[in-house]
């Protein structure tokens, strides 16, 4: 349906105002609802959580509470690396990791009148020698649903055996508009001031240049031969990306963001971002971030590299991407598929105009 535009008679002669329509009533009807669980060495996913989710996935198993408890060693360790001004042994800091869970609500009858937008995390840095805490980034991990669906799902539905690779029409609309209505709703500009960062590795299918910026923290500065898919994906959900590889390490990683990363955090928030992915991808992708070789100038990175140490904490790649399409899969059937209408319905509410 298309929404009636205001034309300049409407704008000189008093009438009254309609009633909306029922299709722009149900767009109304979506809310968000924010919740946050401590990431430490007790951690337990929720049923919510995606398994295949970088914190989620080093909490199952027998080995559970010791992935975690080296993983956050590994954090903390980090980032004092990064702040070691005025911090000779090298432990004044401690890094609080809390995960920041959102639920997008229906007022539509049914059984799944909720369902678990996304999950970032949100970090604190405690000074053990003054015990001031300060406020980090939220952000840094990204966790997603319908980005499994989209992903797992909707791009190989259009890309079968024999086709020529093609981007489906709305690839990444519902999910990059959500997100941005997420980042705009009262529930978030309630608990955080500053937008997300979200931070990720490198893709192996670009290639990366210095550009010869250099920064404090976040080190030598790269730029992409061309974007990526992801980097695509991200620019729906209204977010750019730079790439840096910071001081000490091996390899540059992906900051996407809103607004001016530079310019927007201080050193000790990027800090934390740096401590907390780069410690995930020494796990996930030590081929890459553990690699005993820095990059250089010019940087193509690849999962089959093999001058590497990889980390104590185990991590089965290939169950993810089997588990992505289990995911996608639950995300059609408990997601798209019911709440179609009210989704359809809120993608054209939100293209109408501000009056």
């Amino acid at each position: 349906m298309t929404p009636r535009r205001r034309d300049d008679e409407d704008t000189l002669t008093a009438r009254p105002t309609p009633a909306p329509p029922d299709w722009l009533d149900m767009a109304n009807d979506i809310t968000f609802r924010i919740s946050t669980t401590r990431f430490d060495e007790d951690y337990a996913p929720s049923s919510s959580s995606r398994i295949t989710t970088n914190f989620a996935n080093l909490a199952r198993g027998e080995h559970r509470r010791q992935n975690l408890r080296n993983a956050l060693a590994m954090i903390d360790r980090r980032f004092n690396e990064l702040a070691d001004a005025d911090n000779p042994s090298g432990d004044r800091y401690r890094v609080e990791l809390d995960i920041v869970s959102a639920e997008l609500q229906f007022d539509d009858a049914g059984d799944d009148r909720a369902f678990p937008l996304l999950e970032v995390l949100d970090i604190h840095v405690v000074d053990t020698v003054t015990g001031e805490r300060h406020q980090g980034i939220v952000g840094n991990n990204f966790s997603s649903y319908l980005r499994d669906y989209d992903f797992s799902v909707l791009l190989p539905a259009a890309n079968g055996e024999g086709k020529s690779f093609t981007l489906p029409e709305d690839f990444g609309i519902l999910h990059g508009k959500l997100f941005q209505h997420f980042l705009d709703s009262e529930a978030y500009r309630e608990r955080y001031t500053q937008s997300p960062v979200v931070c990720i590795s490198v893709s192996t299918s670009r290639t990366y240049h210095r550009t010869g910026v250099v920064h404090p923290v976040l080190g030598h500065e790269y730029e992409q031969d061309s974007f990526s898919l992801t980097d695509e994906y991200f620019a729906k959900m209204g977010l750019q990306v730079r790439y840096f590889m910071p001081r000490g390490s091996v390899a540059p990683l992906a900051f996407y963001f809103r607004g001016d990363l530079l310019a927007d955090y201080t050193d000790l928030q990027l800090a934390g971002t740096v401590a907390t992915m780069e410690t995930f991808q020494k796990i996930y992708r030590p081929e890459i971030y553990n690699a005993h070789e820095p990059a250089g100038e010019v940087y193509r990175p690849t999962l089959a590299h093999e001058d590497f140490t990889r980390t104590n904490i185990a991590y089965d790649r290939e169950e993810r991407s089997r588990l992505g399409i289990t995911q996608g899969r639950y995300t059609e059937e408990h997601f798209v598929k019911p709440h179609r209408a009210v989704l359809d319905a809120w993608l054209v509410s939100d293209a109408l105009p501000t009056r």
